[in-house]
């Protein structure tokens, strides 16, 4: 070997005073080099040089942030809370760009295909979304960061609703992107809003009594079934389903009233379900 430490930086090693780079340099170094280890032994304090690896250790193990986690951060999001939202199934390239694919494909049918004065299609689907969205991104099923959701320091309520408005945002967003792919349709386009506030609320009041996953499942098929009986119901009229007309768009706003207080009504269920899924 013809390079070594000085001696001056191996004693700043010994203090754990070291900084990167030359610090993994060192470390690399006096790994391979008995003269450096002899040397350093002799400088080295055996109580600073522990501590020096425990800080090594430690320095080297913890997680590097994501591109996402890193602007949720700049942007004045907790660190805790920006993990856990980087860590959402939900909110990944593969999920967003499966949603939006459905969306494009469903805003094609219903501009290729106008059988009527809304595009029934894009209605019956969009509420849909939000919807799955919220079942995959909490609980031991599907989200593969639980165990690390379980010990974060917020109650299960909280890390829930932070979760379920990231995920809302999103795929809100990319619905109402696809509206305005709809123009034709005018305000009609948005009859989706109202049921897809309905369908997720119902689901997450629910889910602390069927969990977090059969909740939004057993309010996904019941919403399809009520198009289908919508459906075989109208078959001789026209217009539009009874789901999105103005009598329906405001059930869909009471039940979405009703479904958010008893959800906060029911809050402190939600630490129950998250203990008993651990």
């Amino acid at each position: 070997m013809t390079w070594h430490v000085s001696e001056e930086d191996l004693r700043a090693y010994a203090r754990g005073e070291l900084a990167p780079p030359v610090l993994w340099s060192a470390d690399a170094h006096v790994t391979a080099c008995a003269r450096c280890r002899a040397a350093l032994a002799e400088a080295a304090d055996p109580v600073a040089l522990d501590a020096g690896w425990e800080r090594l250790d430690a320095e080297l193990d913890a997680p590097r942030p994501g591109p996402s986690e890193r602007l949720l951060v700049r942007i004045g999001v907790p660190d805790h809370i920006a993990r856990l939202l980087a860590a959402t199934p939900v909110l990944r390239g593969s999920w967003l760009g499966a949603v939006a694919a459905v969306l494009i494909m469903t805003v094609c049918v219903s501009n290729a295909v106008r059988t009527s004065d809304t595009p029934t299609l894009f209605l019956a689907l969009a509420p849909l979304l939000p919807l799955a969205g919220v079942a995959l991104s909490y609980g031991p099923a599907l989200d593969p960061t639980y165990e690390m959701a379980v010990v974060a320091p917020l109650d299960g309520f909280r890390l829930l609703m932070i979760r379920t408005v990231a995920v809302l945002a999103v795929a809100l967003g990319l619905n109402g992107l696809a509206t305005l792919a709809l123009p034709g349709y005018g305000l009609r386009a948005l009859a989706w809003l109202l049921p897809a506030l309905a369908l997720t609320s119902t689901g997450l009041a629910l889910a602390p009594r069927l969990g977090p996953v059969q909740a939004p499942s057993l309010v996904g098929g019941a919403w399809i079934t009520l198009l289908l009986v919508a459906r075989v119901a109208g078959a001789g009229g026209e217009g539009a389903l009874v789901p999105f007309t103005a009598l329906g768009q405001a059930v869909a706003a009471a039940v979405a009233v009703l479904a958010a207080g008893l959800l906060v009504a029911g809050r402190d269920r939600f630490d129950r379900l998250q203990g008993g899924a651990v």
